[in-house]
């Protein structure tokens, strides 16, 4: 994707922290040159200094085949968004969009049956582990663990990573606070997380 300068992230470790917290991802491929999409829940693992992204998809859902050792699979991480008024501004100028996104691309494999349970343990870990009887694997019946034969796991060796956060850097500061007030009070969540975006990126280049 096209990232201008002023909106390009580079820190690593911040960038990872965002990819597991927007884990709720789009895998893209291709075949027979039509792209094919799919978004699932993602686990993002690190082995030394190599970054993977692991998760699965249905059986039916064709797009498996085209994960079985292929290169550059596409995978989006959105985080939130919002449209800015230019009316915010204290000069005349054009509306725009204020955004967090990250863009992976890698390598995929297929899991075997033993690396897919142990990536569901850790999926049902991260969301059940917390809750009284959760249902992480080891609480699951043989009859509820069946059903993962309904769906093929896969595995993604990051190679490049894009990230762009757009949150108004080149506005000036008065403007960037009448942003963060007025989107403040906005019903819309995604307004109050790209708020808390824009106040965090201010204070980490201040």
């Amino acid at each position: 994707m096209y990232i201008p300068k002023q909106y390009n992230k580079e820190d690593y470790q911040e960038i990872k922290a965002f990819m597991q917290s927007y884990n709720f991802a789009t895998i893209i491929s291709t075949r027979d040159g039509r792209p094919l999409a799919t978004h699932v829940p993602v686990n993002i693992m690190e082995d030394g200094e190599t970054l993977y992204i692991t998760g699965h998809v249905a059986k039916r859902n064709q797009q498996w085949r085209t994960l079985d050792s292929s290169e550059h699979i596409l995978v989006i991480f959105q985080g939130p968004h919002s449209y800015i008024s230019s009316t915010w501004y204290e000069d005349e100028d054009v509306p725009t969009w204020n955004y967090q996104s990250v863009q992976v691309y890698g390598n995929s494999r297929l899991l075997t049956e033993d690396e897919l349970i142990t990536d569901l343990t850790a999926l049902l870990d991260k969301y059940e582990g917390h809750r009284e009887h959760g249902a992480i694997w080891d609480n699951m019946s043989e009859k509820t663990k069946s059903q993962m034969k309904g769906i093929v796991g896969f595995q993604i060796k990051v190679a490049e990573i894009f990230a762009a956060y757009k949150l108004s850097q080149s506005r000036s500061e008065a403007d960037k606070d009448n942003i963060i007030d007025t989107l403040l009070t906005s019903k819309n969540h995604l307004d109050h997380e790209v708020a808390e975006a824009m106040s965090q990126e201010r204070k980490s280049t201040n």
